[in-house]
């Protein structure tokens, strides 16, 4: 049997969520959905169509309703909140809206911190490396509160990517950054991404951000349902 040419693939991806009352509110129904390897892909849609639940699900933090998620011989689904969690650590980078940076840490030690949740020791050079690949050679040393949002972007897709992962997700990367500089931030991260070869699956509203992508998908073609995410 010949290996799967993707390097994620979703199949019959279901997750509800129960509302106060105890209704099921359905969030994802998507028949099929992949990625290959070095893909840079953009799921646009609109607020609330389940974007950042399809990362989340992707990534492990949310446990599907069922169907399968699976990376290569890997079927994430069946993997209990450790092994997800493992996984995650070792193979997906992650990129929030928020970026959730910690106030008390440096650019550098930010970025160092992700590498806590692997086996792999700990690599200063690799961490400061990156920094200086996004454009923050010189902020090295700088607390969050000392720096621009866009150098706190910066240095969470640093955090993301320093463990070498096979896949980077990021939710709306853009949504915190004046308009001026978004360019630069969509830029930055194709760039890292293809000199890094790891693959990326972004999800905007932006069609701003979309439009510069040749791989897009509406999550509304491949989400059957319309729900709140």
């Amino acid at each position: 049997m010949p290996d799967s040419p993707y390097l994620v693939e979703l199949k019959n991806v279901q997750k509800n969520y129960r509302q106060p009352n105890g209704e099921v509110l359905p969030i994802l129904d998507i028949e099929h959905f992949a990625v290959r390897p070095g893909d840079q892909v953009v799921i646009r849609g609109r607020s609330g169509c389940g974007k950042t639940t399809l990362l989340h699900s992707i990534a492990g933090l949310t446990p599907i309703d069922s169907g399968e998620i699976i990376f290569g011989p890997v079927k994430l689904h069946k993997l209990a909140e450790a092994g997800r969690d493992k996984f995650r650590a070792n193979n997906i980078g992650y990129v929030f809206q928020t970026f959730n940076l910690l106030p008390a840490f440096t650019a550098l030690e930010n970025v160092m911190l992700g590498m806590t949740f692997t086996k792999r020791a700990k690599d200063r050079d690799r961490a400061a490396a990156l920094l200086q690949e996004v454009g923050l050679g010189h902020r090295l040393n700088h607390k969050p509160s000392h720096m621009s949002v866009g150098e706190q972007q910066r240095t969470a897709v640093a955090r993301a990517l320093v463990n070498k992962p096979v896949l980077l997700l990021a939710d709306e990367p853009t949504a915190n950054i004046d308009p001026g500089h978004q360019q630069q931030v969509v830029d930055m991260l194709r760039e890292v991404c293809h000199h890094e070869n790891v693959a990326m699956l972004m999800v905007t509203h932006s069609p701003e951000v979309s439009n510069q992508f040749e791989h897009v998908v509406a999550l509304e073609e491949v989400n059957r349902v319309v729900g709140v995410a």
